[in-house]
This record gives C-alpha cells, structure tokens and sequence, in this order.
C-alpha cells in the first residue's frame, strides 16, 4: 500500500489542465479564469450620488442656508447644465451628480417650498458623493486563483465583460459496477441494493465543476465492463465504483489491464478506502473507488475532487484543511489514515460513534472528516485536529 500523499500525487501526475474557452458570464459560475481580466471601464463612470437629496455647489453649507432649485437628476438621467452658486438640482441615489456640484444635501436635512430649500440641518463633513473609478478604473485587472462565484461574475459585468476566457469543464464518466445494484426507483430482488454512490459522485462532481455523465451499472461480466468502458470514450477522467478489490466478481483491474491499462498504483493506506486505484484507460486518467457507499464518498472527497480542480487548472493540491480543537477523546489510530465522519458546529469537532463504511447516514449527518494520521496516539478533548469541510 501507498500513502495518501503518494496517491495524491501519483493522480495529479495523470491529469492536466485542460483546453480553454469563451464562455458567457451566465454560464461562468464554477468555471476558472485562464488569467487576469482588466477592466473596460471605469466604476461607477461619474461622479454619482451615493444619497436621495439635492446637488449643491457650495463646498460649505449651513443652517438657514437657502438654494433655488433648477433642475433634476435621475439614476439614466443626468442633469445636463451646470449647477453654480446658490443653486440646487434634486437628486436621486445613483444619479451623476452636475458640474459644478461639491456635495449632496439630504433630503431631510432640508425644507422645501417650490422651487426653494433651506438647510434646516447641519450636514456634516460627507460630501454623500462616490468618485469616478472609485470602485475600479479602466485597464485595473483582477485575477481568481479559485472557481468563479455569484460576486465575481457581478463584478466582471460590471467591468464591461460579457464573456471570459475559463477553463473547458471536465466530463467525468462514473460507472458503478455489481450485479447487486439496480437504479434508483427501481425494485430491487431479494439480493440486490440500490446504487446510490454514483449519484452521490456525480453531485459531487458538478459540485467541484466538472461535468458528470453517469453511466448505466455495469453487471459483473468482462463483457459489460468492456461496454462500460466504450461508453466512457471522449471523457476527460473515469471513474469506477467497486469492483476494484481481488474478489471472484471484482473484475475492474483485470478487464482494464485487458485493455492495456497504464496503472498507476493499487491499494492506499486509507481508511475508509484501501481497495483503491488509479492509471490511465485508453489514454484517459482513471481513478477506481471502493463500492462501500461511504468509501466511495470519502475517496471522491479526498481524490476525485483534487483532481477535477486541476482539470480546471487550479492548483494540485489536497482538498483545503482548517483546524480545530476535539469536543471528545479518541482512541489512538490505527496504520491507516482516518478521515473519520464528524460535525463541525460552535467551534468545536464530534467525531460520530460509528465509523463503518456501509453507514451511510452517519456521513449524511456530517459536515467535516477528521483526518487522524497513521498511528496518531489517543487524543484529549480539546486537542487541534485538522478536518476537511464537507
């Protein structure tokens, strides 16, 4: 068996960034940037109100203070005139603020009678006036080193983009294997199980912003895994669940080695996991997960994920870590690394009681995996422990 690390490694060894494209900004969110995006405009493009009140041109204003009221200017709609002294132009919150105007006069710190308003109080040192370029200027650039969010695509419209160089997705091939399994809906025999892994890895998968194609479950018989493997042609990486052990009906490896499987490595010191492997399949990475519904999960966490963010060009690198301190005691580890099921909540991390790899609602009812090290002795309440959010 080889290390996590080792694993890692060897997987990020099998995949590269893949080809760029020209995406709309709507169809952007969860894509990576090929590089920097320089503004095309200056933000906001004028001087603008930051307040609903009245532009005026006298950089001091005082109580008693009375303006004639010349004009209107509306957000889309300027006023075109110059404002000079002891003149005023209502204004409304985004609205360019004239030429001539030094400040805006809240419109509650005034009365107004026609077309006249006195301050009635004082104003205060803000002028109430965002700059030109005050939030960016034209040809500033900005540059994501991680998937693109809801904000980010905000402000690359606002910059003037309606299109952005990313990262092609990733299609993924998931194929579940076992004579045990049928689809969801579907009745099972006396025998059988219903497959849930490959939908849990296709989530995942979209989740990390690759693009799933979920294939249908491959019987235990070299002839359907070959068809299975047809069917993954033109995919950007492939991965199995079950059949990846060296039981009678684990045919994965043999029927890939059949094909002239490049393997990588076979069997990591993970737990859950071990029966783990990966290499490239008709020139396509492959990476085989365990069939324990919980195994599958937590490989997907710990390997899959990490190796679509590289497709898309970010980083190889393991999944992100955050710290901190055991609400309980745990027992001393054993030669695997752990990523045991746990609940991050009020600062602290529970590890669940049961830890089986077949339970797969303790994994729904977690939000972290607690990674504990090969042979990591016992742990107090209160010890730092590193988990990764899930």
């Amino acid at each position: 068996m080889i290390s996590v690390a080792q694993a890692l490694d060897a997987i990020f060894a099998l995949v590269d960034p893949l080809e760029a494209e020209t995406v709309s900004l709507r169809e952007a969110s969860g894509r990576v940037l090929t590089g920097p995006v320089a503004a095309l405009r200056d933000q906001p493009p004028f001087d603008g109100s930051a307040m609903d009140g009245y532009a005026v041109a006298a950089a001091e204003v005082e109580i008693g203070q009375v303006f004639e009221v010349v004009g209107e200017s509306a957000a889309g709609r300027r006023f075109a005139a110059k404002v000079s002294q002891g003149q005023a132009v209502r204004i409304f919150t985004g609205a360019p603020v004239p030429e001539g105007a030094s400040r805006i006069v809240l419109q509650e710190d005034v009365e107004r009678a026609g077309d006249r308003i006195t301050v009635t109080d004082r104003p205060g040192p803000n002028t109430h006036i965002r700059p030109a370029g005050g939030d960016f200027r034209e040809g500033q650039s900005v540059a994501f080193d991680r998937p693109l969010r809801p904000v980010d695509l905000a402000l690359l419209a606002a910059m003037g983009h309606g299109a952005v160089r990313a990262t092609r997705r990733p299609r993924v091939a998931i194929i579940a294997t076992g004579d045990e399994l049928v689809a969801p809906g579907d009745r099972p025999g006396p025998d059988q199980i219903v497959a849930s892994n490959n939908l849990g890895l296709a989530a995942m998968v979209e989740r990390a912003g690759g693009i799933a194609r979920l294939l249908p479950i491959a019987r235990d018989t070299e002839a359907a895994l070959a068809a299975a493997f047809d069917l993954a042609r033109g995919s950007d990486l492939i991965v199995t669940i079950g059949g990846a052990s060296v039981g009678d009906h684990d045919l994965v490896g043999k029927v890939a080695a059949a094909r002239g499987m490049d393997r990588s490595f076979y069997k990591v010191a993970i737990r859950p996991g071990k029966p783990l492997m990966a290499g490239r399949l008709d020139g396509i990475p492959m990476i085989g997960l365990p069939g324990n519904p919980v195994s599958s999960l937590v490989c997907g966490e710990v390997f899959v994920r990490p190796a679509i963010a590289a497709l898309l060009g970010l980083p190889k690198r393991p999944a992100g870590r955050r710290e901190a301190p055991l609400a309980q005691a745990l027992e001393a580890n054993g030669p695997r690394e752990h990523y045991m099921r746990g609940v991050f909540r009020d600062g602290t991390l529970s590890v669940a009681p049961d830890q089986d790899s077949a339970m797969l609602h303790v994994l729904a009812e977690a939000n972290a995996l607690v990674i504990r090290r090969p042979g990591d002795g016992p742990r107090e309440a209160g010890d730092i422990m590193q988990f990764i959010e899930i």
